[in-house]
């Protein structure tokens, strides 16, 4: 653990280095500065609030350095702001430079567990999993009822691809706490294992035990909308998207989520505005990566390539501050800039560290078919359905492959099931699955 820290804390030190003008040393503590937002996100008064929150805290630390509670406060904020405004190369590395000088001040068994809670969530936002299950793993040993350390243990089992662990995990979770984190959970897991209808159910339960307006209640409603999109109820999915701007104006994710709902119904006049209100309001790479797409499938392939280079130097930026970007890497590879040997490259990176993830085979699934490569598609693909997951794409993929393996009737039947259920599918071997019904 010690090793551990003293080497993600030299890692982070590298990080903060360009961001040395909003760093403030205090007696040997580090305090961040809180950045304002450029545009109103949400509740007009929730800035406020956070900026009233972060200049207590620090008022108290400035008088009493050793005040440890008060740093894990500032900490917290950080991980809020992250989340909300989209700064993630600056907040996620300020947060564990906080976290890590409280671990090393030997703090009392609260303080100790509330830093090892609050590393291991962000090393899940930085896509660090292996790194966040030990954490987790030791937060959950120090208090075995605890809804918040199975929440990390949890999340960090699935990226890891040890799904049964995190389903006896969950159980677990949502018996200590029902609320908007364990049913969130549960729905997602639902998912995996193939429970569409189950999922919804229980996303619906997460956003009902959320206070409507925080970005944590309307990140669940945005996850239910994703789900009726994902799964053929585009007109559901659209009320959840308009649900959550009312009760949280400019909620960038809500925005993007409807650029998205009308690009699948190819509208893209009107994708392309809403896109670039989300564009405009923070700096999430996902927002760049659809555009991307849009233009592609109409053929503007300068701006294709033009914004294929922009998202790998926003994804090159994200790696340096420690958030591990290589599935999301190969996606982009291979969707946007048509070069599966990369995007091979990126994701067998990702499947030598976490093999069992569902996620990583249905890629390399995708890349082997790509490359004509079907006996190594058919192997990640068996490994990808494992759970009996129902995803459109995952499904449309299998009937690619049977297609491929002279199976055309079983593919023909597969795919127009697909298509029935969900007629605006787009991924980037629909077209030519869909195709074969036509």
């Amino acid at each position: 653990m010690k090793t551990f820290q003293a080497l993600s804390t030299l890692l982070l030190v590298i990080a903060l280095w360009a961001c040395q003008d909003k760093l403030e040393k205090v007696s040997g503590v580090t305090i961040p500065e809180l950045m304002n937002r450029p545009h109103l996100i949400g509740p007009e008064e929730e800035m406020s609030h956070m900026m009233d929150l972060y200049s207590s805290s620090v008022a108290k630390i400035k008088h009493n350095p050793k005040d440890l509670e008060n740093r894990l406060t500032l900490a917290e904020i950080f991980m809020q702001e992250a989340r909300v405004s989209g700064e993630h190369g600056y907040y996620y590395p300020a947060a564990l430079t906080v976290i890590d000088e409280v671990l090393q001040e030997k703090p009392d068994a609260s303080a100790y567990y509330r830093a090892l809670l609050n590393k291991g969530s962000v090393l899940l936002s930085l896509h660090q999993f292996q790194e966040a299950k030990k954490i987790g793993e030791e937060a959950l040993a120090l208090n075995p009822l605890s809804a918040n350390a199975y929440g990390v243990v949890i999340d960090a089992n699935v990226e890891t691809g040890n799904y049964q662990k995190a389903v006896e995990y969950a159980d677990k979770m949502v018996s200590i706490r029902p609320d908007l984190r364990s049913y969130s959970r549960i729905s997602y897991l639902r998912e995996i294992y193939g429970e569409v209808q189950g999922a919804i159910d229980a996303m619906k339960l997460a956003v009902a035990a959320g206070y409507p307006g925080t970005e944590q209640t309307e990140w669940a409603r945005l996850t239910l909308g994703n789900l009726y999109e994902r799964y053929g109820k585009a007109d559901s999915a659209l009320m959840q998207f308009q649900t959550s701007l009312v009760y949280r104006p400019n909620y960038p994710f809500a925005i993007g989520a409807m650029a998205s709902h009308y690009a699948l119904q190819g509208k893209y006049p009107l994708a392309d505005s809403l896109n670039a209100v989300a564009m405009n309001l923070i700096p999430e790479v996902s927002f760049f990566v659809h555009q991307a797409k849009w233009d592609k499938s109409r053929g503007y392939t300068d701006k294709v390539k033009t914004r294929g280079q922009d998202i790998l130097m926003m994804m090159a930026d994200d790696e340096k501050s420690g958030h591990k970007m290589g599935l999301e890497l190969s996606r982009v590879y291979l969707e946007i800039l048509d070069d599966p040997q990369h995007a091979l490259k990126m994701a067998m990176k990702e499947y030598e560290l976490r093999p069992g993830n569902i996620d990583i085979n249905k890629q390399l699934a995708e890349i082997y078919l790509s490359m004509g490569e079907t006996g190594k598609a058919q192997e990640h693909l068996s490994n990808a359905k494992i759970t009996g997951s129902q995803d459109p794409e995952l499904r449309c993929l299998e009937g690619m492959l049977m297609l491929k393996s002279n199976k055309a009737a079983e593919a023909t039947e597969l795919i127009k099931s697909v298509f029935v259920e969900n007629p605006n599918l787009d991924c980037s071997f629909c077209k030519e699955a869909k195709s074969v019904i036509l």
